[in-house]
């Protein structure tokens, strides 16, 4: 094992023993410096906002947003180990270029193997440079039996109605049937931030907010108790 280097590492899954089973096996080996666990996709969204991570154990199965969704959606910057129950989802984890595939039950020695991959991988991996301006541009969203194209930038918030969403535009308003964790998942985490369970908000077109509510233009929006304490310390960034 490349001793040179020691990572952080961020489990999610929605199994608690599972969480608890690849920590342990992670305690054992020395070049790993931290290990934080998150219970799904949304919480791990909200971490790796606010917090460095090199290396991911990704649950292929969980609710609301998949393991396989919430890869597409990450930095490349950070590898991923996907981990389930299941064999039948190893080939669309690898096409992600994961470094392994680990069936659970997940013995030590199996772990150990996959952190050797990392180790002896990382050394090649070249970092691409970030253009903001190519990567993430835009997504297609069906509206009107068409797939419309939806450029980031020009989105100013979503709202949801339970399996429909309305995205608000610059200058119009798109309604498609999908689930705002769903959508969520293909966003750009560092451009937009969950503030509800109802609503997703653009940080360009933030215009004021307090404790309780965000402003945009001369829409308020409520902030919600479970997501306000990561949107104000994101917002207080740029104070």
């Amino acid at each position: 094992m490349n001793q040179d280097k020691h990572i952080s590492c961020l489990i999610i899954d929605d199994e608690i023993i599972a969480q608890e089973i690849i920590a342990t096996h992670l305690s054992k080996i020395s070049n790993i410096k931290k290990v934080d666990c998150c219970n799904n996709a949304i919480e791990g969204f909200n971490f790796l906002r606010n917090n460095h991570v090199d290396l991911l154990f990704l649950d292929i199965n969980m609710p609301e947003v998949s393991g396989i969704s919430f890869a597409k959606s990450i930095s490349k910057d950070i590898q991923v180990i996907f981990t389930t129950a299941y064999r039948d989802y190893a080939v669309e984890g690898f096409e992600l270029q994961a470094v392994d595939y680990l069936l659970k039950p997940i013995s030590f020695d199996r772990l150990l193997k996959a952190v050797n991959n990392y180790f002896n991988s990382y050394k090649t991996l070249k970092p691409e440079p970030i253009n903001p301006n190519a990567i993430n541009e835009f997504i297609f969203v069906r509206s009107d039996r068409r797939m419309i194209k939806v450029v980031f930038k020009s989105i100013v918030y979503i709202e949801s109605y339970s399996d429909y969403l309305k995205i608000h535009l610059d200058h119009t308003n798109i309604v498609t049937r999908e689930t705002i964790s769903a959508i969520e998942a293909k966003l750009p985490h560092n451009y937009f931030l969950r503030i509800h369970r109802s609503y997703i908000v653009s940080l360009k077109h933030i215009t004021s907010f307090t404790n309780e509510t965000i402003t945009i233009g001369k829409t308020s929006l409520t902030l919600s108790r479970s997501y306000k304490k990561d949107v104000l310390k994101t917002l207080e960034q740029f104070q």
